[in-house]
Protein backbone atom coordinates (compact mmCIF):
# COMPACT_ATOMS: atom_id res chain seq x y z
CA UNK A 1 0.00 0.00 0.00
CA UNK A 2 1.44 3.28 -1.08
CA UNK A 3 1.27 6.90 0.77
CA UNK A 4 1.75 10.21 -0.49
CA UNK A 5 2.76 12.91 1.95
CA UNK A 6 2.60 16.89 0.94
CA UNK A 7 4.28 18.25 3.91
CA UNK A 8 4.07 22.21 3.72
CA UNK A 9 3.94 22.81 -0.16
CA UNK A 10 4.49 26.08 -1.35
CA UNK A 11 4.47 26.86 -5.04
CA UNK A 12 4.46 30.15 -7.42
CA UNK A 13 3.72 31.19 -11.05
CA UNK A 14 4.89 33.94 -13.36
CA UNK A 15 2.00 35.94 -14.48
CA UNK A 16 2.69 39.63 -16.60
CA UNK A 17 1.70 40.65 -13.56
CA UNK A 18 4.70 39.07 -11.69
CA UNK A 19 5.56 36.14 -9.71
CA UNK A 20 2.41 35.15 -7.75
CA UNK A 21 1.99 32.47 -4.90
CA UNK A 22 -0.55 30.22 -5.38
CA UNK A 23 0.01 27.50 -2.78
CA UNK A 24 0.29 28.42 0.70
CA UNK A 25 1.60 25.38 2.82
CA UNK A 26 -0.79 22.09 2.16
CA UNK A 27 -0.65 19.46 4.31
CA UNK A 28 -2.16 16.28 3.14
CA UNK A 29 -1.44 12.24 3.00
CA UNK A 30 -3.22 9.91 1.17
CA UNK A 31 -2.97 6.32 1.96
CA UNK A 32 -3.59 3.52 -0.90
CA UNK A 33 -7.06 2.67 -0.78
CA UNK A 34 -8.13 6.00 0.74
CA UNK A 35 -10.34 8.85 -1.28
CA UNK A 36 -9.46 12.06 -0.61
CA UNK A 37 -11.93 15.03 -2.42
CA UNK A 38 -10.47 18.13 -2.54
CA UNK A 39 -13.09 21.03 -2.82
CA UNK A 40 -12.94 25.15 -3.24
CA UNK A 41 -14.09 28.13 -5.52
CA UNK A 42 -12.52 29.01 -8.56
CA UNK A 43 -8.83 30.33 -8.58
CA UNK A 44 -8.52 28.65 -5.14
CA UNK A 45 -5.56 26.75 -6.06
CA UNK A 46 -6.44 23.05 -6.60
CA UNK A 47 -5.62 22.72 -10.01
CA UNK A 48 -1.86 24.05 -9.16
CA UNK A 49 -1.83 21.41 -6.30
CA UNK A 50 -2.17 18.95 -9.11
CA UNK A 51 0.09 19.84 -11.46
CA UNK A 52 2.60 21.03 -8.78
CA UNK A 53 2.69 16.94 -7.95
CA UNK A 54 2.94 15.91 -11.41
CA UNK A 55 5.63 18.23 -12.26
CA UNK A 56 4.06 20.85 -14.65
CA UNK A 57 7.07 23.26 -15.31
CA UNK A 58 4.65 25.95 -15.53
CA UNK A 59 4.82 26.04 -11.23
CA UNK A 60 7.66 26.65 -9.25
CA UNK A 61 8.09 24.71 -5.79
CA UNK A 62 9.27 27.17 -3.24
CA UNK A 63 8.84 25.00 0.06
CA UNK A 64 8.46 21.74 1.34
CA UNK A 65 8.03 18.15 0.15
CA UNK A 66 6.14 15.27 -2.07
CA UNK A 67 6.87 11.78 -1.06
CA UNK A 68 5.78 8.91 -2.31
CA UNK A 69 6.13 5.89 -0.36
CA UNK A 70 8.84 7.90 1.38
CA UNK A 71 11.12 9.07 -2.41
CA UNK A 72 11.14 12.84 -3.12
CA UNK A 73 8.89 13.28 -5.96
CA UNK A 74 9.90 16.60 -6.23
CA UNK A 75 13.62 15.27 -7.40
CA UNK A 76 11.87 13.53 -9.94
CA UNK A 77 11.24 13.96 -13.88
CA UNK A 78 7.68 14.07 -14.60
CA UNK A 79 7.92 10.69 -16.50
CA UNK A 80 9.69 9.18 -13.30
CA UNK A 81 6.70 10.43 -11.49
CA UNK A 82 4.93 8.51 -13.53
CA UNK A 83 6.77 5.34 -13.50
CA UNK A 84 6.81 5.51 -9.53
CA UNK A 85 3.13 5.51 -9.68
CA UNK A 86 1.84 8.96 -10.14
CA UNK A 87 -1.00 9.51 -11.92
CA UNK A 88 -2.59 13.02 -13.32
CA UNK A 89 -6.18 12.78 -15.16
CA UNK A 90 -6.31 16.38 -16.39
CA UNK A 91 -9.28 18.98 -16.36
CA UNK A 92 -8.24 20.00 -20.55
CA UNK A 93 -6.79 16.97 -21.52
CA UNK A 94 -4.02 17.70 -24.74
CA UNK A 95 -4.36 16.28 -28.01
CA UNK A 96 -2.21 14.30 -29.71
CA UNK A 97 -2.69 13.73 -33.04
CA UNK A 98 -0.83 11.04 -34.84
CA UNK A 99 -0.81 8.80 -31.72
CA UNK A 100 -3.57 6.58 -32.03
CA UNK A 101 -5.08 5.21 -28.26
CA UNK A 102 -4.19 1.95 -28.83
CA UNK A 103 -0.26 2.48 -29.36
CA UNK A 104 -0.48 5.64 -26.45
CA UNK A 105 -1.87 2.96 -24.31
CA UNK A 106 0.55 0.08 -24.90
CA UNK A 107 3.52 2.43 -25.01
CA UNK A 108 2.58 3.94 -21.72
CA UNK A 109 2.07 0.39 -19.88
CA UNK A 110 5.58 -0.33 -21.19
CA UNK A 111 7.21 2.79 -19.97
CA UNK A 112 5.96 2.08 -16.46
CA UNK A 113 5.65 -1.66 -16.57
CA UNK A 114 9.62 -1.75 -17.83
CA UNK A 115 8.31 -4.13 -20.54
CA UNK A 116 5.62 -4.64 -22.97
CA UNK A 117 2.60 -6.25 -21.81
CA UNK A 118 1.56 -9.59 -23.59
CA UNK A 119 -0.13 -9.10 -26.80
CA UNK A 120 -2.92 -10.96 -26.36
CA UNK A 121 -3.95 -10.21 -22.57
CA UNK A 122 -3.51 -6.55 -23.18
CA UNK A 123 -5.65 -6.26 -26.52
CA UNK A 124 -8.32 -8.32 -23.74
CA UNK A 125 -7.52 -5.59 -20.95
CA UNK A 126 -8.42 -2.88 -23.24
CA UNK A 127 -11.07 -4.36 -24.76
CA UNK A 128 -12.94 -5.14 -20.98
CA UNK A 129 -12.37 -1.51 -20.12
CA UNK A 130 -13.74 -0.04 -22.94
CA UNK A 131 -16.72 -2.03 -22.60
CA UNK A 132 -16.77 -1.29 -18.82
CA UNK A 133 -17.07 2.35 -19.79
CA UNK A 134 -18.91 2.07 -22.94
CA UNK A 135 -16.72 3.36 -24.79
CA UNK A 136 -16.91 2.11 -28.99
CA UNK A 137 -14.38 -0.36 -30.04
CA UNK A 138 -13.22 1.91 -32.83
CA UNK A 139 -12.46 4.48 -30.34
CA UNK A 140 -9.21 2.96 -29.86
CA UNK A 141 -7.97 3.60 -33.47
CA UNK A 142 -8.81 7.21 -32.84
CA UNK A 143 -5.35 9.54 -32.19
CA UNK A 144 -5.47 10.56 -28.79
CA UNK A 145 -8.26 13.08 -28.12
CA UNK A 146 -8.80 14.67 -31.52
CA UNK A 147 -11.98 15.75 -32.01
CA UNK A 148 -13.39 13.81 -28.78
CA UNK A 149 -16.35 14.99 -26.90
CA UNK A 150 -15.79 16.42 -23.06
CA UNK A 151 -17.54 13.48 -22.26
CA UNK A 152 -14.86 10.89 -23.85
CA UNK A 153 -11.70 12.82 -23.40
CA UNK A 154 -12.87 12.02 -19.37
CA UNK A 155 -13.46 8.55 -20.25
CA UNK A 156 -10.39 7.90 -21.75
CA UNK A 157 -8.36 9.47 -18.71
CA UNK A 158 -10.34 6.32 -16.80
CA UNK A 159 -9.25 4.24 -19.54
CA UNK A 160 -5.77 5.17 -18.81
CA UNK A 161 -6.40 5.06 -14.85
CA UNK A 162 -7.63 1.53 -15.34
CA UNK A 163 -5.14 0.36 -17.12
CA UNK A 164 -2.15 1.62 -15.93
CA UNK A 165 -2.76 0.85 -12.63
CA UNK A 166 -1.20 3.89 -10.85
CA UNK A 167 -0.17 3.77 -7.17
CA UNK A 168 -2.20 7.08 -6.58
CA UNK A 169 -4.26 9.06 -8.98
CA UNK A 170 -5.08 12.73 -9.33
CA UNK A 171 -8.28 13.24 -10.82
CA UNK A 172 -8.73 17.37 -11.27
CA UNK A 173 -12.57 17.93 -12.49
CA UNK A 174 -12.91 14.41 -13.72
CA UNK A 175 -17.05 15.68 -13.24
CA UNK A 176 -16.56 19.31 -15.21
CA UNK A 177 -18.50 18.82 -18.45
CA UNK A 178 -20.38 15.79 -18.13
CA UNK A 179 -23.81 15.15 -18.45
CA UNK A 180 -25.61 12.53 -16.50
CA UNK A 181 -24.81 9.69 -17.67
CA UNK A 182 -21.13 9.96 -19.05
CA UNK A 183 -20.56 11.19 -15.06
CA UNK A 184 -22.08 7.89 -13.80
CA UNK A 185 -20.00 5.68 -16.13
CA UNK A 186 -16.94 7.65 -15.40
CA UNK A 187 -17.55 7.48 -11.71
CA UNK A 188 -17.90 3.77 -12.18
CA UNK A 189 -14.66 3.59 -13.84
CA UNK A 190 -12.97 5.34 -10.72
CA UNK A 191 -15.13 2.85 -8.14
CA UNK A 192 -13.98 -0.47 -10.17
CA UNK A 193 -9.95 0.97 -10.23
CA UNK A 194 -10.31 1.61 -6.51
CA UNK A 195 -11.64 -2.16 -5.95
CA UNK A 196 -9.48 -3.83 -8.23
CA UNK A 197 -6.04 -2.43 -6.85
CA UNK A 198 -5.21 -0.19 -3.61
CA UNK A 199 -5.08 3.23 -5.46
CA UNK A 200 -5.42 6.03 -3.26
CA UNK A 201 -7.55 8.76 -4.97
CA UNK A 202 -7.27 13.32 -4.49
CA UNK A 203 -10.23 13.62 -6.25
CA UNK A 204 -10.82 17.79 -7.01
CA UNK A 205 -14.32 18.88 -7.71
CA UNK A 206 -16.05 22.12 -7.72
CA UNK A 207 -19.52 20.39 -7.16
CA UNK A 208 -20.99 17.58 -4.55
CA UNK A 209 -22.78 15.41 -7.44
CA UNK A 210 -19.64 13.14 -8.36
CA UNK A 211 -19.43 12.38 -4.78
CA UNK A 212 -22.98 10.74 -4.89
CA UNK A 213 -20.76 8.00 -6.66
CA UNK A 214 -17.38 8.26 -5.46
CA UNK A 215 -17.77 8.32 -1.94
CA UNK A 216 -14.87 10.04 0.00
CA UNK A 217 -13.23 9.02 2.75
CA UNK A 218 -11.74 12.65 3.40
CA UNK A 219 -12.98 16.26 2.49
CA UNK A 220 -10.68 18.98 2.50
CA UNK A 221 -11.90 22.55 1.58
CA UNK A 222 -9.58 24.26 -0.29
CA UNK A 223 -8.97 28.27 0.05
CA UNK A 224 -6.15 30.82 -1.12
CA UNK A 225 -3.85 28.21 -1.51
CA UNK A 226 -4.51 25.82 1.41
CA UNK A 227 -6.49 23.53 3.23
CA UNK A 228 -9.21 25.87 5.40
CA UNK A 229 -10.56 22.81 7.34
CA UNK A 230 -10.88 19.23 6.69
CA UNK A 231 -13.53 16.09 7.57
CA UNK A 232 -15.09 13.56 6.82
CA UNK A 233 -18.05 13.17 3.81
CA UNK A 234 -20.74 15.02 5.89
CA UNK A 235 -18.21 18.25 5.30
CA UNK A 236 -19.47 17.75 1.42
CA UNK A 237 -22.96 17.92 2.32
CA UNK A 238 -22.32 21.15 3.96
CA UNK A 239 -20.62 22.95 1.21
CA UNK A 240 -23.37 21.82 -0.58
CA UNK A 241 -26.00 23.33 1.59
CA UNK A 242 -23.89 26.20 2.65
CA UNK A 243 -21.41 26.91 -0.20
CA UNK A 244 -17.91 28.74 0.46
CA UNK A 245 -19.05 32.17 1.68
CA UNK A 246 -17.63 31.56 5.19
CA UNK A 247 -14.47 30.33 3.99
CA UNK A 248 -13.70 32.77 1.16
CA UNK A 249 -15.30 35.39 4.16
CA UNK A 250 -12.08 34.58 6.20
CA UNK A 251 -9.45 34.52 3.99
CA UNK A 252 -10.39 38.02 2.80
CA UNK A 253 -12.06 37.57 -0.51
Amino acid sequence: MSILEIKNLHATVETPEGTKQILKGVDLTIKGGETHAIMGPNGSGKSTLAYAIAGHPKYEITKGEVLLDGEDVLEMEVDERARAGLFLAMQYPVEVPGVTVSNFLRTAKTAIDGQAPSLRHWVKDVKNAMDDLRMDPAFAERNVNEGFSGGEKKRHEILQMQLLKPAIAVLDETDSGLDVDALRIVSEGVNRAKENTDVGIMLITHYTRILQYVKPDFVHVFVDGKIAEQGGPELAERLEAEGYDRYLTGAGA
